[in-house]
């Protein structure tokens, strides 16, 4: 009886022993498990992100003033008259909006982000003598305006902007409203002109009857 106990005792033992082993070896393969995934889903997170970002923010457009001698020729090419809904996106310092006033009696409203650049173009047609209901100027993100009663746009953006830029551009206009851009074109969207004034480039498109087929 003695021995029988004995050999009982030591297989019970071996036995529990293999259990305890077999647990910390669970323990230790889901623990890596767990270090693995934790970083994947981190990464996920932060490539989002930066993503979504910029389409959220076109106010990320730097301000650099377009050249007179470059405004005139955006303005002449459009062949902008007093009948005219002129809406200049980016509008800066408001001189497209302003020289089209002075020099044409059109119309002209003038988007963009920046309250100082609003500020400062409302102040600049103060001191031309442009009344407030020929250059309006409103702060306000161009991808969220409706400028759809526009018969000529005029803009100088960034090429992904006027890009992201342009289905609203073709589905909201209406058919020959005429864009003028300075320094970007539209990717495969060709211009009817293009210009060259002082170095500068000067894209200009007719918004047509029928999309073609590379840019429905």
């Amino acid at each position: 009886m003695n021995l029988k106990k004995i050999l009982f005792v030591l297989v019970t033992g071996v036995s529990i022993t293999s259990l305890g082993v077999a647990g910390c070896t669970t323990t230790q393969q889901s623990t890596p498990e767990a270090e693995v995934q934790a970083p994947t889903l981190t990464n996920q997170t932060e490539t989002a992100s930066p993503t979504t970002q910029p389409q959220e923010r076109p106010g990320d457009v730097p301000y650099v003033p377009t050249p007179q001698a470059v405004v005139d020729a955006m303005l002449e090419v459009a062949k902008v008259g007093k009948n005219d809904l002129l809406y200049d996106l980016g509008s800066g310092d408001g001189r497209i909006v302003i020289t089209a006033a002075q020099k044409y009696g059109t119309k002209g409203i003038g988007i963009d982000i920046d309250p100082e650049r609003i500020k400062e173009a409302k102040e600049n047609a103060k001191k031309a003598g442009i009344s407030s209901d020929r250059a309006q100027f409103v702060q306000q993100d161009l991808f969220k305006t409706d400028f759809s009663k526009a018969t000529v746009v005029t803009l100088y953006l960034l090429p992904e902007v006027n890009l992201k830029l342009r289905p609203k551009i073709l589905k909201e206009l209406k058919p020959g409203t005429r864009i003028v851009s300075h320094a970007f074109d539209m990717g495969d969207w060709k211009p009817e002109k293009t210009l060259n004034v002082e170095g500068k480039t000067i894209y200009y498109w007719v918004v047509p009857e029928k999309l073609p087929a590379n840019l429905q």
